[in-house]
């Protein structure tokens, strides 16, 4: 079964894949947890992605998380959209 894909945005930009993948660890298994940064600056764009396993997990995660605060900044936290190839 594949991976749950969460969107999470408004992040603030001093904000690492590490701190991203210990808020979400709370509510279960993170299989991947990044942060996007900018190809050329390398800063990050203040969004990023987490992987969960579990789909039950990762709806857990994604109540609890969506609109809560991590850095000062309002998350907004949802299932990804699967993205045009």
């Amino acid at each position: 079964m594949a991976n749950t894909n969460i969107y999470v945005g408004n992040l603030a930009y001093s904000t690492t894949s590490q701190e991203l993948e210990e808020a979400f660890s709370r509510y279960g298994t993170v299989a991947r947890a990044q942060v996007v940064s900018d190809r050329e600056t390398g800063r990050s764009r203040g969004f990023g992605f987490v992987e969960m396993p579990s789909a039950d997990e990762a709806q857990r995660a994604i109540e609890a998380l969506d609109g809560s605060d991590l850095g000062g900044r309002r998350l907004t936290v949802n299932k990804a959209r699967e993205r045009d190839r």
